[in-house]
């Protein structure tokens, strides 16, 4: 073919993790296994079956687990690799691998991936594209993939290297294209039927593991098809022990020497390594065990990676999580076995890259039923304690939600609250739980407070002394660890106190002279005829008084805590949520003006004060939905709109 050329293969191998992920910074995420063998091996197999006969893996650290692995295998090709202890970027692995003149094709490749695309594709698709670079997108519209987004694989000409310096950093994306557009180069954009499923951390790998079993074919695995269904398949080796009872409903992949005991529920897709030991009636779903772990009885195991010989004890219950195995002391180098092991494709292989440290296992034990009492008790205790200081407070603050506008969100805060913490049970559950003395002050702190306010007969300060204590009661009972993992949510709390008098009447004034000038503003870019008295619209010749309560403190305390809410419970970067926040405000005054301006009008049409009262107060209640609505729509927006400048430019030069 004429697209047919001598190609140089250079795979990416990702740095050291610096914990973000705790297994990835255990374990590089080229030797994670793909169901048989590492993600790497799927690699270098697939360049070697296209007749690749030279590839650099370039490392950005000490990865010597990846070089002893890879060595001792035969693929038929020159494999060498480059070293790097200093960041130099995509780009400036290029360079380096190809340290001098070059005349290949050059093939970029991160080192881990699920899903290893054809190679003559991507070779196919470059030269379709007539360019020097060829970036190669995931498929647009895919469950679970950005829209454009970046696999990581770049087909290029060996003339790029002339637009990369010496030395130093530099970037693919975010330097060598820019570069390349400025000189009036052109990028050529590919998109792929299928995603590579490229992962750099826990949940990155479930879902590309996920969609490798749903759909790959019934042999794709060189195991017996023990099941076939609707999306049933049971892949399972012959020497695997799976007791009669256990239910197993696919896609599933159950390895050699797998051991499954009775009532256990296995949900796909899941995979089971080798010499793998669940114990009786316990439920895996969507988790990939690797080998020679060990799961409990009566376990729940949900979106998890359970690592290699990692031991999870009975009535565990984890979801979206790594487990780590104990590493047994200090670790030595890649021993004869597992090199042995490395060229059977066995698992001995995931545990070379285990860091040289012990580290403390992921899975605790479980505490006394002693103790559990004990701290029932004293918990007990103190929340009677706590209800009868505040009684009097407590019951206050019930009345102002009934009888204030202005307020009434309040009254949702403590529920809110409460969901929230059940949302997140298994997050609060891993902690450990280690009371803290620094909550005795913070408690004594909060009485003072409530004494203050008490003998100044200032009720907002007893108020604020609510949350201040219940904080202190956290730290008393709980300590640090469960704290941090609940303080967004105790500072949710404040927007149950109404907000001091004085704060309260500086802004009541105001606000509702600009919902006067705005509500007169939107009826005049409707074309009705607006004449403003003060606080009193004309509208042809009905007049309408824009109240006290209409100021739309309201809505903007209403909406504070339902997009408080929306962001305690949604996934995003942090500064996506303080845009979120920070946005409150002007949406709330924005559906107080569209509420003010279409009573007005209706008030125009409606004859009779029932009829005029049951539309000011239903077109209050029915803004919220509107301001909901704004809330997700911005949340839609933002996911958009948040892309690579770069991949912009990629995609607009396509061809």
């Amino acid at each position: 073919m004429a697209y047919k050329r001598d190609i140089k293969a250079i795979i990416l191998n990702g740095g050291c993790d610096f914990g973000r992920c705790p297994l990835a910074s255990r374990l590089p995420t080229a030797l994670w296994p793909v169901v048989d063998r590492p993600a790497i091996e799927h690699l270098l197999l697939r360049l070697s079956d296209y007749g690749v006969k030279q590839t650099i893996i370039c490392s950005s650290c000490d990865e010597s687990a990846v070089k002893n692995a890879v060595e001792v295998n035969n693929y038929n090709m020159d494999l060498k690799f480059s070293e790097s202890y200093l960041p130099t970027g995509t780009a400036g692995c290029i360079r380096d691998a190809v340290s001098g003149d070059c005349d290949s094709l050059l093939l970029v490749l991160p080192a881990s991936m699920v899903n290893v695309p054809d190679i003559e594709t991507l070779i196919r698709v470059h030269h379709n594209g007539k360019c020097e670079l060829t970036v190669v997108l995931n498929p647009a519209g895919r469950k679970g993939i950005a829209n454009g987004e970046s696999m990581g694989i770049y087909v290029c000409e060996p003339t790029v290297l002339k637009y990369i310096p010496p030395e130093g950093y530099y970037d693919i994306k975010e330097s060598l294209i820019p570069a390349m557009l400025r000189a009036g180069r052109n990028i050529y954009a590919a998109r792929l039927s299928a995603p590579a499923g490229s992962f750099r951390n826990h949940s990155e790998y479930l879902c590309a593991i996920s969609r490798r079993l749903e759909n790959t074919y019934e042999k794709a695995f060189n195991l017996p098809v023990f099941k076939r269904g609707d999306s049933q398949t049971l892949w399972m080796s012959s020497d695997s022990q799976i007791d009669a009872s256990a239910q197993i409903y696919g896609p599933v992949v159950i390895m050699e020497g797998a051991n499954v005991s009775d009532g256990v529920i296995i949900f796909g897709p899941t995979v089971i390594g080798r010499n793998v030991e669940i114990g009786r009636n316990s439920l895996i779903a969507n988790s990939v065990l690797w080998d020679d772990s060990q799961v409990g009885s009566n376990c729940e195991i949900e979106k998890c990676i359970v690592d290699c010989q990692a031991v999870i004890q009975p009535d565990r219950i984890l979801q979206e999580k790594s487990v780590l195995s104990r590493p047994q002391g200090i670790m030595k180098s890649l021993s004869d076995s597992v090199l042995a092991a490395v060229r059977n494709n066995t698992s001995s292989v995931f545990q070379a890259g285990i860091e040289k440290v012990d580290k403390e296992p992921y899975v605790r034990s479980q505490p006394d039923r002693g103790n559990i009492f004990s701290w029932v008790v004293a918990a007990g205790f103190l929340l009677m304690v706590f209800i009868w200081l505040y009684w009097s407070n407590i019951r206050d603050l019930w009345y102002i939600w009934q009888r204030s506008d202005e307020y009434s969100s309040g009254l949702l805060v403590p529920f809110l609250t409460v969901y929230v913490l059940w949302s997140r049970r298994q997050q609060i559950a891993s902690c450990s739980t280690k009371p803290s003395l620094w909550g005795l002050p913070v408690f004594l702190a909060a009485q003072a407070m409530k004494f203050f306010g008490l003998f100044f007969m200032y009720n907002s300060m007893e108020r604020l002394s609510i949350v201040v204590s219940i904080v202190a009661l956290v730290l008393l009972l709980f300590g640090w660890e469960l704290f941090r993992k609940v303080f967004t949510t105790l500072v949710f709390l404040c927007l149950m106190l109404p907000l001091p008098y004085s704060i309260h009447s500086s802004l009541v004034l105001p606000l509702q002279s600009w919902s006067t000038s705005s509500a007169v503003f939107c009826l005049e870019m409707m074309g009705y005829d607006v004449v403003r008295e003060g606080n009193i619209i004309d509208i042809n010749g009905t007049a309408v008084a824009v109240a006290e309560a209409c100021n739309g403190l309201r809505m903007i305390m209403a909406f504070f805590v339902i997009g408080g809410f929306i962001v305690m419970l949604s996934r995003r970067a942090w500064w996506e949520k303080l845009v979120i926040l920070v946005s409150g405000l002007p949406i709330a005054l924005l559906c107080n003006t569209i509420r003010l301006a279409v009573t007005a009008v209706a008030f125009t049409v409606l004859k009779g004060e029932h009829w005029e009262k049951v539309f000011h107060d239903f077109g209050g209640y029915a803004m919220m939905p509107l301001a909901i609505g704004i809330v997700v729509f911005e949340l839609w927006l933002l996911a958009k709109i948040i892309t690579v400048q770069t991949e912009k430019q990629i995609v607009s030069m396509n061809k």
